[in-house]
């Protein structure tokens, strides 16, 4: 594994803002998608980043049944009101569609992160941009990267247990409303009709008990790029969980015809993702699975014996809240960041370094399996909306 450098194309701002990446340079004229690094990896080296993801994806579905089992969602910072949903739609099975693992790897550990589970964002990077650079710059190199076929695969899967058209919202940034489009693309790519709608133009037919768009048409299927936590904070929280099914309906998800039983929207990603996304996740990882070697030590009532660690709130987007603590001192991030109340302590772990960056490599998973990977560096240790997209390619 080796950071390299080279001479950007002359002209990649406008190739990449052709295939959808248009948020490529930051506020201050920095480039957020930087091709004058890449990193190169061998086929092993790449081997090992697979089995990690899919087995820490295993880790995940087994601490999902024993989370719910023993009743650990209020431990997470879950609001009871959303219980009863997760537990029904972990049972059900509702339709999942992608997610990304953040891992730290030097070239020997490699060391989960944290699980962006709902509404992981950097895909149109990963999954379209980076590939194009490949074809320009190393065409005959290799990349960890099938996203955009499982994606389209995973679509036509969907299609007997969606309603038609799928809506596709987001929140209204720039990057969310490019990766929103991009997953509309291919899910179109699948022959499915769609609609595009902001989170904000969604609105409630309390006659129905449905939510529907700016035309009054009733909204059967969403993907929303949205946080649960930010939705169930909303106003219309009670309505969003009303649209679910019933508690104590346990069986496996069926096709369109018997969707009655499942309340008036299917949510994708389901409610049962806030388990995933939530960084509680980390710990009881760690205690369910203590010593296991893609896991870092994490606990939920403080540092214990660790004294160079990490403090992350249960919730958040993009590094925010996050500080690094080593030796007792805040090196890093904001001192007050979090609370002991909804904070997980997880270990420092051995990153990659090079360049004067520290890189963090989101492992992507569509449908639960392996499918690739973006690489974001960053000046420091905490990885924010600012730290760069970097291509990669293995030989």
């Amino acid at each position: 594994m080796r950071r390299r450098t080279l001479t950007p194309r002359a002209d990649w701002q406008k190739r990449v803002e052709k295939i959808g990446l248009t948020y490529h340079t930051l506020a201050d004229g920095t480039p957020y998608w930087d091709e004058s690094a890449y990193w190169e990896f061998s086929a092993r080296e790449i081997d090992r980043l697979e089995a990690a993801t899919n087995e820490i994806q295993r880790l995940a579905l087994a601490a999902g049944d024993i989370i719910l089992n023993q009743d650990r969602l209020t431990q997470m910072g879950i609001p009871e009101a959303a219980h009863a949903a997760i537990r029904s739609a972990w049972n059900a099975e509702p339709p999942a569609l992608y997610g990304r693992l953040d891992l730290a790897y030097d070239g020997d550990t490699i060391k989960l992160l944290e699980y962006n589970a709902d509404t992981p964002t950097g895909l149109v990077e990963a999954a379209v941009a980076q590939w194009y650079w490949l074809q320009d710059c190393f065409p005959d190199a290799d990349q960890f990267n099938s996203a955009h076929e499982k994606l389209i695969a995973k679509w036509k899967d969907l299609k007997d247990y969606t309603t038609s058209p799928i809506y596709f919202a987001d929140g209204g940034s720039e990057e969310d409303r490019m990766t929103t489009a991009y997953l509309e693309d291919t899910a179109q790519q699948a022959g499915i009709k769609t609609r595009h709608i902001q989170m904000q133009q969604i609105g409630w037919d309390a006659r129905h008990a449905a939510f529907v768009d700016l035309d009054n048409h009733a909204i059967g299927t969403l993907f929303k790029l949205y946080p649960w936590e930010w939705l169930l904070s909303e106003p219309f929280a009670p309505q969003a969980l009303s649209t679910l099914p019933p508690a104590s309906a346990l069986r496996e998800y069926g096709p369109r015809k018997d969707r009655r039983t499942w309340g008036s929207t299917l949510w994708i990603e389901p409610i049962w993702k806030m388990m995933w996304s939530n960084k509680a996740l980390l710990a009881i990882l760690w205690e369910l699975n203590p010593g296991h070697e893609f896991l870092l030590p994490a606990y939920l009532d403080g540092p214990r014996e660790l004294t160079s660690y990490v403090r992350k709130p249960f919730f958040g987007r993009e590094g925010q809240g996050i500080a690094v603590i080593r030796d007792g001192n805040v090196i890093e991030g904001a001192p007050g960041s979090g609370t002991a109340e909804n904070c997980v302590y997880q270990s420092i772990a051995p990153m990659a370094n090079a360049g004067g960056k520290t890189a963090v490599f989101g492992s992507w998973l569509i449908d639960g399996e392996s499918a690739g990977m973006g690489i974001r560096e960053s000046k420091g240790l905490i990885t924010n909306n600012t730290s760069a997209f970097v291509p990669h390619l293995f030989r």
